[in-house]
């Protein structure tokens, strides 16, 4: 990080003067880049701390709102706030982990440290930028987290120097040096598969963070230690990848797909070396359809989806399924059909009827959802859901579906 920041997070954490201080709280649901716009206004007010704090507890109440309702919260610049876990997130990950000791390697803003901590008599959070460690350690006294022993380091030359822990977890950074996005686990750091070895020397079980992009099925084979990979979506958006490596043998490495959402929590697990087993496949589509949340679909269980709830898939790259009776509690989205077109003029227009609005979902098919509303003439929304896609004779068909 450069000097300015530095200097910046200095003064941030050892004092903010009480005209800044009251200019944040009058103004803290303003658009900060009008704020930067009028700070000649303000003589008294240091408005570069002014805006990163406004600018956090924005974010924060977004994304991790019990930190944004607690008073004297000090905020990181941009980057560490778009990279921080959400609350919701974090609890999952503090919900796996237990026990007497607690490492954290890669603490930054420090949120997923904070609320797994909350499980261990013992806990230690580790960061190598000086600067954000001040912000931990103040955060962290803010909710009572005293027993986390804040330390200043590079997680690589101090992980040989801690004692045995029951957990670690580690975050590592997934930017290049020129602030460039990576994923593959050897281009971030800190490199879990060349510290593999010394890591597992270390502790029982190991928590690792993911990118939701990298690839799990070569992530588990870089890596000696995989028993567990969590794929943790957020209202059925992917958020982030956890592998639990332990010492332990198992028979197989578990996957469990778990999209957090408002109305409660859909999961779905099962091991990694079932998805050899191939399913049944259909050309003829029953009463429902079913598509899968994207946990599931980043995992890649489809043929023991299938297996589990007894359902016929519609073709190997489809990635949707159907059934004659209701799957109630099925981990996506179900749906009713109303009716299957062949992808012929005449049989659409009799399918489609007087429907001019409808939600259109491209599944293994050759045109865009773009292009095909064009062609169909159909606007987007209402209570119609059409799915173009192929079944497995190969043969392409619109289905007509209601929630």
């Amino acid at each position: 990080m450069n000097r300015r920041f530095f200097v910046y997070l200095r003064k941030q954490v050892v004092m903010i003067d009480n005209s800044t201080k009251k200019f944040i709280q009058e103004h803290k649901k303003h658009d900060v880049r009008s704020l930067a716009l009028q700070a000649r206004r303000y003589p008294d007010v240091d408005m570069h701390v002014a805006a990163t704090q406004i600018e956090g507890w924005q974010t924060a109440c977004i994304k991790n709102p019990a930190w944004a309702a607690t008073d004297g919260i000090i905020y990181p610049p941009r980057i560490s706030m778009e990279q921080c876990s959400s609350e919701a997130t974090a609890l999952y990950k503090a919900s796996l982990a237990e026990g007497d000791s607690f490492t954290d390697l890669t603490g930054g803003f420090g949120i997923d440290c904070s609320y797994m901590a909350r499980n261990f008599s013992k806990a230690t959070y580790i960061e190598r930028n000086s600067e954000l460690c001040k912000i931990a350690k103040h955060n962290f006294a803010l909710f009572g987290l005293q027993h986390i022993e804040v330390r200043n380091s590079n997680s690589e030359d101090i992980l040989a120097t801690i004692p045995q822990q029951d957990w670690i977890f580690a975050d590592p950074a997934r930017r290049d040096d020129i602030g460039r996005k990576v994923v593959a686990l050897s281009d971030c750091e800190p490199d879990i598969t060349r510290i593999e070895e010394l890591l597992m020397q270390k502790t029982k079980r190991a928590m690792i963070k993911c990118s939701p992009m990298l690839d799990i099925t070569a992530a588990c084979k870089e890596l000696h230690y995989v028993s567990e990979v969590h794929v943790l979506a957020v209202n059925n958006e992917c958020k982030e990848l956890l592998f639990i490596l332990s010492d332990k043998e198992k028979e197989g490495v578990e996957l469990h797909c778990i999209n957090l959402q408002k109305e409660g929590r859909q999961q779905f697990c099962c091991l990694l070396q079932e998805e050899d087993n191939l399913p049944n496949y259909t050309a003829d589509v029953k009463e429902y359809l079913y598509e899968p949340n994207v946990a599931i679909q980043k995992a890649g269980c489809h043929n023991s989806l299938a297996k589990y709830y007894n359902l016929k898939k519609l073709h190997p790259n489809s990635h949707l399924y159907t059934s004659e009776r209701f799957i109630e509690k099925f981990p996506g989205r179900a749906f009713k059909v109303v009716g299957v077109s062949r992808f012929s003029k005449s049989d659409i227009k009799e399918m489609l009827g007087e429907t001019k609005q409808a939600n259109i979902t491209i599944r293994n098919f050759p045109e865009s959802v773009q292009t095909l509303r064009k062609r169909l003439k159909i606007a987007e929304g209402g209570d119609i859901y059409l799915f173009a896609t192929t079944l497995a004779d190969n043969s392409r068909v619109l289905i007509k579906c209601t929630k």
